[in-house]
C-alpha cells in the first residue's frame, strides 16, 4: 500500500488545488443530480434507442461532461493554451466519437436475429452487445495508434507490466467484503447478475453453466476496451498534452457512463476512476485496472448468483 500512497501523494502534489477539486466535485454532483432526479439517460437518451440520433445524444452528454471538466482544470491551472492544441482536440474528439458510437450501437440487435435464424436471440444479443466494442473502440483506437499517433509506444498501456500488480491484487481483495455487503441491497439485485436465463443451452444441447460461462467471458471482455479508452487513451495518451490534468476530466466522463447503474455505483466510480487513473499514469499500464475492473465485475456476478 505504500506504493499507492506514494503515487497518490506525488500526483496530488502537482495537480491538487482545493478550488479545482471542489469545483469538479460540484460539477460531477450536478450531473448526477440531473440524471437521477429526472431519469435523464433512460428517459431522454435511451428513448431514441436504435435511431441514428442515439449516439449523437450520447456524444452531447459525454462531450459536455468532459470538456467542462477540462475547462475547469485549464482555468484553475491557468493553461488556456490547451484549447489551442490540435493534438488535444484530435485525441479527445476521437475518444468521444468512439465511445458515443459504442454507447449508441444497435446493429448487434439485427445480427442476433439473423444468427441461427433468431432462435437464440436473447443470448446472442447480450454476447454480441459485449463484443461489439471490438469494432467501435478497439479497432478505431488501433487505427489511430497506427496512423495518427506520432508517439507510438505500448498501445496505450496494453503491454503487461509487473509494477503495481501486487497492489492492484490487494485492492481487489479489499473489495470482496464490500461486494458481499452490496449483494444484500435490492437495487443491486435488480441490476445483477447481468446474465439472464435463456433457451441457448437447450438449443445447443449443453448444460446452462456452459452458456453462462460464454456470456461471462464476453461480459468480462467488455471491460478491456473500457480500460483501454479511459485509462489508456484518455490518461496515458492524453497525458502528453494535459500531463496530470488528464485524470480529473476522465473521471467525470467515466462517472457518466455509469448513469444506467445504481446511484451508489455511479458515485463510487468517481473514486475508483480517480484511483485507477492515477495508477495508470504512474505505471503507464492498464493491466492493474483490468485486474480490478474484471475482478469486481465477476465478483458482483458471483455474489448475485449466490443470492439468487
Amino acid at each position: 500500500m505504500k506504493a499507492l500512497w506514494r503515487d497518490l501523494r506525488d500526483h496530488l502534489r502537482t495537480d491538487f488545488r482545493p478550488d479545482l477539486y471542489i469545483a469538479t466535485a460540484l460539477w460531477a454532483a450536478l450531473l448526477l443530480a440531473v440524471n437521477y432526479y429526472f431519469d435523464f439517460e433512460d428517459r431522454y437518451i435511451d428513448a431514441h434507442q436504435g435511431k441514428p440520433v442515439w449516439p449523437v445524444l450520447y456524444f452531447c452528454l459525454y462531450a459536455t461532461a468532459y470538456y467542462i471538466s477540462v475547462w475547469l482544470w485549464t482555468y484553475f491551472h491557468n493553461r488556456p493554451d490547451i484549447w489551442r492544441n490540435r493534438e488535444f482536440w484530435l485525441r479527445s474528439g476521437t475518444a468521444l466519437i468512439c465511445y458515443s458510437i459504442y454507447a449508441g450501437f444497435y446493429a448487434h440487435s439485427n445480427w442476433s436475429r439473423q444468427l441461427f435464424d433468431g432462435q437464440v436471440y436473447v443470448f446472442a444479443y447480450y454476447c454480441l452487445h459485449n463484443l461489439q466494442s471490438v469494432l467501435t473502440i478497439v479497432l478505431p483506437l488501433y487505427l489511430f495508434y497506427t496512423f495518427a499517433d506520432p508517439y507510438r509506444s505500448n498501445f496505450y498501456g496494453i503491454a503487461p507490466k509487473r509494477k503495481g500488480l501486487v497492489l492492484y491484487a490487494s485492492l481487489l481483495a479489499l473489495m470482496i467484503p464490500l461486494i458481499t455487503l452490496a449483494s444484500f441491497q435490492p437495487d443491486f439485485l435488480q441490476s445483477y447478475p447481468t446474465y439472464h436465463d435463456t433457451n441457448a443451452n437447450e438449443f445447443f444441447g449443453v448444460p446452462e453453466w456452459i452458456t453462462a460461462l460464454v456470456y461471462e467471458l464476453c461480459y468480462g471482455w467488455d471491460f478491456v476496451p473500457t480500460e483501454l479508452l479511459f485509462r489508456g487513451f484518455l490518461v496515458i495518451g492524453l497525458s502528453r498534452v494535459l500531463g496530470n490534468g488528464a485524470v480529473l476530466p476522465m473521471v467525470v466522463w467515466y462517472c457518466c457512463i455509469h448513469f444506467g447503474r445504481p446511484l451508489g455505483e455511479a458515485i463510487s466510480s468517481l473514486f475508483g476512476g480517480y484511483l485507477l487513473g492515477v495508477l495508470a499514469l504512474s505505471t503507464r499500464s492498464i493491466w492493474g485496472g483490468l485486474l480490478i475492473h474484471i475482478g469486481i465485475a465477476w465478483g458482483m456476478e458471483i455474489a448475485a448468483f449466490l443470492q439468487r
